[in-house]
């Protein structure tokens, strides 16, 4: 969770046009262009680049994720947001904006036409038990029923105060709430939904990593025992079978508890009724502040299970970004580098679906140079077999935020969300916000906030497969 910004989501289905620009990583000198142009002027620059790189190179350069297009809706800031894709083609996103009051309504958009237009969603008022302005979770079970977590946060306190759990079983036209949680140092709710319908939450309250159930459609929740006594609920991932997932990590209740070599993953074969503790793919560093110490900012850990049964881990190491995969629940893993970045990749998101298909985003850089990297990767992972890696080109969200009088690009949270879609494409929801926050009038009122929907082409295989 973002510790200055709290929950934003727009009012408007208006949206706003995102100029892109495409940079080359192929560097020509000045002595070379001449002879480049003369080349490719005749017709043989292609058959002269598979003779000097070879056809593997050149396979692996015309795979690279072409972005489609590029919207901006809404007029708030939408703050680490979260996507969620119904069965019937639904699309959700959600996010918390800067309010300094943990009772507001919470707010959502829902689009019906594949994200060409979004439209906000009543999910019911603070009498109904929908009430916070923090970190947010979308998740959609079999069935087609949608919950939202969300989370709210004392900003003069720094600390948060409740989690609070919403579901609709027709599509976000009616909600039912359920207060979970009711407490100081409550942080960081994370949703998700079995392949037999059963719900599972997960949060932290810096007492350790709390677990809540919901077999009934979000009609009621029962309180498991805590999943560990310590530590923070980094992520949670539910496999094709039940299998669950929880990236138990050091720092808890909105950093203000670290519990130093708290680190693995929790995982459950059970659902739920028992949990074992899994070795992490590699040891990590951790700052207790986000970074402010110097060591590289971490807080969502992701993981994610393909249709298979694979298990992944998505982390990074300076400026080298690794991705892990285990096929016996955690328990053993094998791992590669997806990219080795020019500045430090931190705060990765991480999906994955069918039979080896990841798809990734990290930050990379600070200040003016903070950017974006969407990834995918695809493939059999099998004995030692590494996938087919394709990245799109770096971009920069329009967000800032003002810290101490100084207007900065802004992550705008701790990850970045991405989501399938149909026919070959993945969305990834950013954030636009300007230097003032949730103020929306004064000197900057023109510049719009909201949330860019973004959407790529995924690149199609030598093999046909995409």
């Amino acid at each position: 969770m973002d510790r200055e910004g709290i929950m934003a989501i727009a009012k408007t289905g208006a949206k706003t046009s995102i100029p892109t620009s495409v940079k080359t990583n192929v560097k020509v000198s000045a002595r070379t262009r001449p002879l480049m142009a003369i080349i490719a002027k005749a017709g043989l620059l292609l058959p002269l680049l598979v003779l000097f790189y070879g056809p593997g190179t050149l396979a692996e350069s015309s795979n690279e994720l072409r972005l489609e297009r590029a919207e901006l809706y809404g007029d708030r800031p939408v703050r680490e947001p979260m996507i969620a894709r119904h069965p019937e083609g639904d699309l959700f996103v959600a996010g918390y904006r800067r309010s300094t009051d943990p009772n507001m309504s919470p707010q959502l958009w829902r689009s019906q036409d594949g994200g060409e237009t979004w439209l906000p969603v009543d999910v019911g008022s603070v009498a109904d038990g929908a009430r916070g302005n923090s970190d947010v979770d979308l998740a959609v079970g079999p069935d087609g029923t949608l919950y939202f977590v969300v989370m709210g946060y004392d900003r003069g306190a720094f600390e948060g105060v409740h989690i609070v759990i919403g579901a609709s079983t027709d599509r976000g036209d009616s909600w039912r709430w359920h207060t979970l949680a009711q407490e100081r140092n409550s942080d960081r709710p994370w949703v998700g939904v079995a392949d037999d319908g059963v719900a599972h939450v997960i949060w932290n309250d810096g007492r350790g990593v709390r677990y809540a159930v919901s077999d009934d459609r979000g009609q009621s929740w029962q309180t498991r025992p805590r999943i560990h006594p310590q530590g923070g609920s980094s992520h949670l991932a539910i496999g094709p079978k039940g299998e669950l997932a929880v990236r138990v990590v050091p720092i808890s209740a909105a950093g203000r508890q670290v519990h130093p070599g708290v680190d693995h993953i929790a995982v459950s074969l059970d659902g739920g009724d028992s949990w074992s503790s899994q070795a992490l793919p590699e040891p990590l560093e951790w700052s207790s502040n986000l970074g402010q110490d110097g060591k590289l900012p971490r807080w969502v850990e992701p993981l994610a299970w393909d249709q298979r049964g694979r298990l992944y881990s998505l982390w990074s190491s300076g400026r080298e970004v690794k991705l892990a995969w285990s096929v016996d629940q955690g328990v053993t893993w094998q791992s590669t580098t997806l990219q080795v970045e020019e500045s430090n990749a931190y705060y990765p998101y991480l999906i994955a679906r069918g039979d080896g298909e990841v798809a990734a985003t990290w930050f990379v850089g600070e200040g003016d140079e903070l950017a974006v990297r969407l990834a995918y990767a695809q493939g059999s992972f099998a004995n030692g077999a590494t996938p087919a890696i394709s990245l799109a080109q770096l971009f920069q969200q329009p967000a800032w935020l003002e810290v101490n009088g100084e207007v900065r690009r802004d992550t705008g949270g701790e990850y970045l969300p991405i989501s399938w879609l149909d026919d070959g494409r993945v969305a990834v929801a950013a954030v636009a916000q300007h230097g003032n926050g949730d103020r929306i009038d004064g000197p900057d009122a023109e510049v719009r906030q909201g949330f860019v929907w973004r959407v790529y082409r995924l690149p199609v295989r030598v093999n046909g497969q995409d």
